[in-house]
């Protein structure tokens, strides 16, 4: 394994902009549903709704990481499984 795995990391203008788009579509939405002409039980169908959405959201989201970062985990090993046997295989070597 001589080369070093690149740490990825989102830069703070990124990760401010996506905080930013998140408040500014939850308060979109919540200016929307406040305002929308319809019965009290419609409105808070709706809020629980995109509540839900939100936080199922946020779970795959997780899960998808979570299984990116454990594929690469078990690239890593495998790659330093088949540079082992390199290093130790010797073609000159007799049978």
């Amino acid at each position: 394994m001589s080369e070093t795995p690149v740490k990825q990391q989102s830069t703070a203008a990124f990760y401010g902009q996506a905080v930013a788009s998140f408040i500014v579509a939850m308060g979109a939405t919540t200016v929307g549903i406040y305002n929308l002409d319809a019965n009290v039980w419609v409105r808070s169908f709706l809020a629980i709704a995109v509540l839900y959405l939100v936080t199922s959201s946020f779970t795959l989201a997780k899960v998808i990481r979570d299984r990116q970062e454990a594929g690469q985990i078990v690239s890593r090993v495998d790659q330093a499984r088949l540079e082992k046997l390199l290093a130790d295989h010797d073609p000159f070597e007799k049978l």
